[in-house]
Protein backbone atom coordinates (compact mmCIF):
# COMPACT_ATOMS: atom_id res chain seq x y z
CA UNK A 1 0.00 0.00 0.00
CA UNK A 2 3.11 2.33 -0.60
CA UNK A 3 1.50 5.90 -1.75
CA UNK A 4 3.57 7.79 -4.30
CA UNK A 5 6.00 10.67 -2.54
CA UNK A 6 4.12 13.59 -3.61
CA UNK A 7 1.08 11.76 -1.04
CA UNK A 8 3.64 11.44 1.72
CA UNK A 9 4.61 15.56 1.44
CA UNK A 10 1.03 16.23 2.08
CA UNK A 11 0.35 14.06 4.68
CA UNK A 12 3.37 14.65 6.18
CA UNK A 13 2.10 18.24 5.92
CA UNK A 14 -0.78 17.83 7.93
CA UNK A 15 0.72 15.80 10.63
CA UNK A 16 0.90 17.19 14.54
CA UNK A 17 1.57 13.70 16.32
CA UNK A 18 4.21 11.41 15.32
CA UNK A 19 3.49 7.95 17.32
CA UNK A 20 6.10 5.20 17.74
CA UNK A 21 5.73 1.65 18.62
CA UNK A 22 9.20 0.66 21.00
CA UNK A 23 9.83 -2.99 20.40
CA UNK A 24 10.99 -3.01 17.13
CA UNK A 25 11.09 -0.10 16.08
CA UNK A 26 12.83 2.06 18.44
CA UNK A 27 14.91 -0.99 19.57
CA UNK A 28 15.68 -4.39 17.30
CA UNK A 29 13.14 -6.15 19.28
CA UNK A 30 15.69 -7.75 21.29
CA UNK A 31 14.67 -7.58 25.25
CA UNK A 32 17.83 -8.63 27.56
CA UNK A 33 17.44 -9.66 31.26
CA UNK A 34 19.71 -10.01 33.54
CA UNK A 35 19.69 -12.87 36.05
CA UNK A 36 18.61 -10.78 38.32
CA UNK A 37 15.53 -9.53 36.26
CA UNK A 38 17.12 -6.23 35.51
CA UNK A 39 15.95 -5.28 31.66
CA UNK A 40 18.14 -3.94 28.70
CA UNK A 41 17.31 -2.57 25.29
CA UNK A 42 19.72 -0.61 22.84
CA UNK A 43 18.35 2.42 21.60
CA UNK A 44 19.68 4.14 18.58
CA UNK A 45 21.04 7.50 19.10
CA UNK A 46 20.20 8.41 15.54
CA UNK A 47 16.34 8.30 16.04
CA UNK A 48 16.84 9.98 19.57
CA UNK A 49 18.50 13.04 17.78
CA UNK A 50 15.54 12.37 14.89
CA UNK A 51 12.59 12.80 17.37
CA UNK A 52 14.53 16.18 19.00
CA UNK A 53 14.38 17.78 15.50
CA UNK A 54 10.65 16.84 14.96
CA UNK A 55 10.32 18.53 18.34
CA UNK A 56 11.47 21.59 17.38
CA UNK A 57 9.66 21.45 14.32
CA UNK A 58 6.58 21.51 16.19
CA UNK A 59 5.72 17.73 16.04
CA UNK A 60 4.37 16.03 19.61
CA UNK A 61 5.85 12.81 19.21
CA UNK A 62 4.08 10.26 21.30
CA UNK A 63 5.05 5.94 22.38
CA UNK A 64 2.24 3.61 22.00
CA UNK A 65 3.61 0.09 23.34
CA UNK A 66 2.11 -3.25 24.00
CA UNK A 67 4.76 -4.66 26.24
CA UNK A 68 5.24 -2.58 29.81
CA UNK A 69 9.03 -1.45 30.51
CA UNK A 70 11.59 0.89 32.63
CA UNK A 71 13.87 1.45 29.59
CA UNK A 72 11.37 2.80 27.29
CA UNK A 73 9.97 5.44 30.15
CA UNK A 74 13.95 5.85 31.01
CA UNK A 75 14.17 6.80 26.99
CA UNK A 76 11.18 8.29 27.10
CA UNK A 77 12.29 10.94 29.85
CA UNK A 78 15.72 11.94 28.18
CA UNK A 79 13.75 12.74 25.14
CA UNK A 80 11.33 14.46 26.65
CA UNK A 81 8.43 12.63 25.64
CA UNK A 82 5.64 12.85 27.89
CA UNK A 83 2.78 11.29 25.89
CA UNK A 84 3.72 7.59 26.72
CA UNK A 85 1.42 4.63 26.62
CA UNK A 86 2.64 0.85 27.44
CA UNK A 87 1.33 -2.50 28.47
CA UNK A 88 -1.43 -1.96 26.47
CA UNK A 89 -3.22 -5.47 24.54
CA UNK A 90 -5.57 -2.99 22.28
CA UNK A 91 -3.49 -0.75 20.51
CA UNK A 92 -6.62 0.74 18.46
CA UNK A 93 -8.77 1.33 21.99
CA UNK A 94 -5.30 3.01 23.28
CA UNK A 95 -4.97 5.50 20.04
CA UNK A 96 -8.49 5.87 20.01
CA UNK A 97 -8.48 7.72 23.29
CA UNK A 98 -4.74 8.87 22.70
CA UNK A 99 -6.41 10.95 19.14
CA UNK A 100 -9.34 12.12 21.50
CA UNK A 101 -7.27 13.35 24.24
CA UNK A 102 -5.23 15.15 21.93
CA UNK A 103 -8.25 17.06 20.17
CA UNK A 104 -7.13 16.09 17.07
CA UNK A 105 -8.06 14.21 13.79
CA UNK A 106 -6.79 10.51 12.53
CA UNK A 107 -5.31 12.98 9.61
CA UNK A 108 -3.61 14.23 11.92
CA UNK A 109 -1.35 11.58 13.24
CA UNK A 110 1.73 9.39 11.70
CA UNK A 111 2.30 5.86 13.08
CA UNK A 112 5.29 3.77 12.99
CA UNK A 113 5.05 -0.06 13.60
CA UNK A 114 6.47 -3.28 12.98
CA UNK A 115 4.02 -6.27 14.11
CA UNK A 116 0.79 -7.33 13.89
CA UNK A 117 -0.66 -5.73 17.43
CA UNK A 118 0.24 -2.69 15.02
CA UNK A 119 -2.26 -3.20 12.38
CA UNK A 120 -5.23 -1.80 14.03
CA UNK A 121 -3.53 1.65 14.08
CA UNK A 122 -1.72 1.66 11.26
CA UNK A 123 -4.58 1.01 9.07
CA UNK A 124 -5.69 4.65 10.42
CA UNK A 125 -3.55 7.42 10.72
CA UNK A 126 -2.77 9.63 8.08
CA UNK A 127 0.58 8.33 7.64
CA UNK A 128 1.73 5.04 8.22
CA UNK A 129 5.47 3.55 8.40
CA UNK A 130 7.20 0.06 9.35
CA UNK A 131 11.05 -0.87 9.17
CA UNK A 132 12.39 -2.63 6.50
CA UNK A 133 12.76 -5.77 8.74
CA UNK A 134 8.67 -5.41 9.90
CA UNK A 135 6.86 -8.39 9.81
CA UNK A 136 5.13 -8.98 6.23
CA UNK A 137 1.73 -8.23 6.64
CA UNK A 138 2.78 -4.74 8.26
CA UNK A 139 4.90 -4.08 5.33
CA UNK A 140 2.34 -4.68 2.81
CA UNK A 141 0.03 -2.52 4.71
CA UNK A 142 1.91 0.68 5.22
CA UNK A 143 2.15 3.99 3.40
CA UNK A 144 6.08 4.01 3.82
CA UNK A 145 8.54 1.25 4.48
CA UNK A 146 12.01 2.32 5.61
CA UNK A 147 15.51 1.04 4.12
CA UNK A 148 16.78 0.82 7.67
CA UNK A 149 15.94 -1.64 10.12
CA UNK A 150 14.35 -1.15 13.59
CA UNK A 151 17.08 0.14 16.18
CA UNK A 152 19.70 0.93 13.67
CA UNK A 153 18.06 4.60 12.38
CA UNK A 154 14.75 3.47 10.89
CA UNK A 155 13.00 6.46 13.05
CA UNK A 156 15.36 8.67 12.18
CA UNK A 157 14.69 7.75 8.29
CA UNK A 158 10.82 8.26 9.18
CA UNK A 159 10.87 11.62 10.67
CA UNK A 160 13.75 12.75 7.84
CA UNK A 161 10.50 11.82 5.43
CA UNK A 162 8.42 14.32 7.32
CA UNK A 163 10.60 16.78 7.62
CA UNK A 164 11.28 17.12 4.12
CA UNK A 165 7.33 16.93 3.52
CA UNK A 166 6.95 19.78 5.66
CA UNK A 167 9.64 21.80 4.32
CA UNK A 168 11.79 21.96 7.19
CA UNK A 169 14.71 19.62 6.54
CA UNK A 170 16.75 22.24 4.57
CA UNK A 171 16.74 24.24 7.55
CA UNK A 172 17.78 22.07 9.83
CA UNK A 173 20.71 20.99 7.47
CA UNK A 174 21.54 24.66 7.31
CA UNK A 175 21.28 25.45 10.83
CA UNK A 176 23.88 22.60 11.24
CA UNK A 177 26.25 23.96 8.53
CA UNK A 178 26.58 27.45 10.56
Amino acid sequence: MAIPPDQLEARARNLRLLLLDVDGVLTDGTVAIDGAGAEFKAFSIRDGAAILWAQKAGLDVGLLSGRASHATARRAEELNISLVVQGVADKRAAYLQLVTAQGLKEAQVAYMGDDLIDLPVLRRVGLSAAPRDACEDVRQRVHYVTHTVAGHGAVREFIELILRGRGRWEALVRAHLT
